[in-house]
């Protein structure tokens, strides 16, 4: 069904002590540990994408051993369960070892294209790395995981996947808002897919210890299985590699800034090596346009991984990565370049990005003034950005009026306060388009190849969630569906696209959320 070859395992040193409990793990890479089977594990929805870039069709998808795997009630022939060892930065403070707490790898499978892809079971009971936690997941973190991580991969976001959502049959309890009010939940497991689940903390952890050797060793196996373009004649290339890291962070940040996604919790164990998407938490997608909201409510007051903060952050992160790798660098000088690197690719794609939102043939000086008071309009008058610019490809240049965008508007009195604004702004505009003479039709079809009709905004996941929480798991289908083709203007299902109604301003889960999962 599934061939592996888990090199993880193969060549870096696992954890000798076989004891899975709570404790720190020195000298080793992983601890093998087994999941903790559930009581009736039935199989939700899976990736029919995923599925097939793993060679797993309808019939395989269907089969009593693979639903086994997947809930962790058993393993496939050459799966091997473990988790991993890591620390990181949270919230700015490094908090030491941290690993796998409730996620456990099942080996590395290799595709159809001969792709090396590590699947990993999220919420399948505790490891080593689980603290005081159960390692349990609950139904609705699950769903959003799951929703999101092959939503983004539609929108052109670099992403792990998730190739399963399977229901526990039993419960978990949680502590949603951190008050004291614990409740019994609907647990769940996520399958999730990626090519390395390897972390900035893998290598922090290590440094930090003082482990170098095998921090070395770390770093010699990760260019050797997921960057070969860094070895040259056998040897790796550090300062190139560290380079790509600073590179493909760069373009992920921009992919977020682009569609309006706020991850919630940037903590150095949540970036990933090769530039992905890892770990949706209490993510959200910015509804009214505010460079200063966060969906996460534990950073509700020093807002540091707001949305307009994530650049700078990742940059942050990027930094403490450095300072992990400076011992075994040969050039550390190379370093501070790696990063000054990010910060070039990071200006000129992001340009390169906001003019295709904008419709614009490139990127002039001037346009950056145009931009940000265009930012500064859609804050003071809590214009929703996935709708605005979607309906100003729909715009007129030669008679820009607002009327094009006036379902953007999230209130009444901030419409009338603010039209006369927009109506200024979009003149300038429509005078800049016309200044680039593109035929209406070809700008259009740029901009709409850009600014997606349909994203997963958290009160549609939230309506996802209330449904499957009384055992209808429809939304989820269908919200799988629509979000396949999230550039594309789809027949019937304008629910999906309708901006953030009134009474999920402030409901939980439909706006902030905690890390509660």
């Amino acid at each position: 069904m599934l061939t592996f070859d888990n090199r993880f395992l193969r060549e870096l040193p696992g954890d000798p002590d076989l004891r899975n409990e709570p404790r720190q793990v020195f000298g080793a890479c992983w601890s093998p540990v087994a999941p903790t089977p559930v009581a009736a594990p039935s199989l939700l929805v899976y990736s029919r994408e995923m599925a097939a870039e793993l060679g797993l069709n309808e019939e395989a998808m269907a089969a009593p051993e693979l639903l086994a795997a997947l809930a962790g009630n058993g393993l496939l022939p050459g799966m091997v369960s473990y988790a991993t060892c890591y620390g990181g930065h949270q919230f700015g403070q490094w908090v030491g070892q941290l690993g796998d707490g409730r996620a456990i790898l099942l080996g590395e499978a290799i595709s159809r294209q001969g792709q090396r892809l590590e699947l990993q079971i999220k919420g399948a009971g505790p490891t080593p790395y689980s603290r005081r936690a159960d390692g349990r997941a609950v139904l609705r973190s699950s769903i959003r995981e799951f929703l999101c991580s092959e939503a983004m991969h539609h929108l052109g976001v670099p992403t792990t996947r998730a190739l399963s959502l399977v229901g526990t049959g039993e419960t978990v309890v949680r502590d949603m808002f951190y008050d004291g009010h614990p409740v019994a939940e609907p647990g769940a497991v996520v399958c999730r897919v990626a090519p390395s689940f390897t972390r900035f903390g893998h290598f922090e952890l290590l440094a930090a210890r003082g482990e170098y050797a095998l921090l070395r060793r770390l770093v010699d196996f990760t260019i050797a299985r997921d960057f070969p373009e860094m070895l040259v004649d056998g040897q790796p290339e550090l300062s190139r590699w560290f380079l790509e890291i600073c590179r493909r962070t760069a373009h992920l940040m921009v992919h977020w800034m682009r569609v309006g996604f706020v991850h919630g919790v940037m903590n150095t164990d949540n970036m990933s090596i090769l530039g992905l998407t890892i770990d949706y938490g209490p993510y959200g997608w910015v509804d009214n346009f505010d460079p200063g909201w966060t969906p996460n409510t534990t950073d509700a007051s020093s807002r540091r991984y707001c949305f307009a903060r994530q650049p700078a952050i990742a940059r942050w992160n990027l930094e403490r990565l450095a300072d992990a790798l400076a011992g075994l660098m040969p050039d550390p000088e190379a370093l501070a370049v790696a990063i000054e690197h990010y910060d070039h690719v990071y200006a000129s794609e992001f340009c390169r990005a906001f003019a295709a939102k904008l419709g614009l043939r490139d990127w002039r000086h001037d346009d950056s003034d145009l931009l940000e008071d265009l930012f500064e309009l859609m804050r003071l008058s809590e214009i929703d950005m996935t709708e605005f610019f979607r309906s100003l490809a729909r715009l007129d240049i030669e008679n820009p009026s607002p009327d094009v965008v006036q379902g953007a508007f999230y209130r009444e009195d901030l419409r009338r306060r603010f039209t006369g604004d927009l109506a200024r702004w979009l003149i300038r505009y429509a005078a800049r388009l016309r200044h680039d003479g593109q035929p209406a039709e070809q700008r259009a079809a740029q901009m709409n190849d850009c600014n997606p009709r349909y994203v997963l905004r958290n009160y549609l996941a939230q309506q996802a969630i209330d449904l499957a929480e009384r055992g209808d798991a429809q939304m989820i289908y269908d919200l799988l569906d629509v979000l396949r083709r999230p550039y594309e203007e789809q027949a019937g299902r304008q629910a999906f696209s309708a901006k953030r109604p009134d009474w999920a301003r402030h409901r939980a889960g439909c706006s902030m959320l905690s890390c509660s999962s």
